[in-house]
């Protein structure tokens, strides 16, 4: 059985928090099973989106595993914004984490796999 996703994204909250960063919910979905989007701002303005990884990357060894992909790096928060618009008129349950992960990667809070 998999854990809630409101279980995932507070363990992420903790752990970006205990690492020295901030984080918050921008848009809290379905409890259960919603889709996450992680936008992550670093200190000088940059920006990047990170989204569900496709089905193909999930391990069936690992089926708990929540995998991301990297959806868009920049600095413009119109573009990201415009994204995320999209992905809720597609999916209106979907949860929306923003983070300012501070010293420590966003690849070591979040798996990330390679597109």
């Amino acid at each position: 059985m998999r854990i809630t996703t409101d279980l995932w994204v507070s363990a992420l909250l903790r752990r970006v928090f205990s690492a020295g960063g901030f984080a918050a919910v921008v848009k809290r979905g379905a409890t259960e099973a919603g889709a996450v989007f992680v936008l992550a701002r670093g200190r000088l303005g940059e920006m990047a989106l990170f989204g569900p990884a496709p089905q193909t990357s999930y391990d069936s060894a690992r089926p708990d595993d929540r995998f991301f992909s990297l959806l868009g790096e920049g600095d413009d928060a119109a573009i990201f914004d415009a994204r995320l618009e999209r992905e809720k008129r597609f999916d209106p349950d979907i949860w929306v984490v923003e983070i300012e992960a501070g010293a420590i990667p966003v690849e070591e809070l979040i798996s990330v796999k390679a597109s």
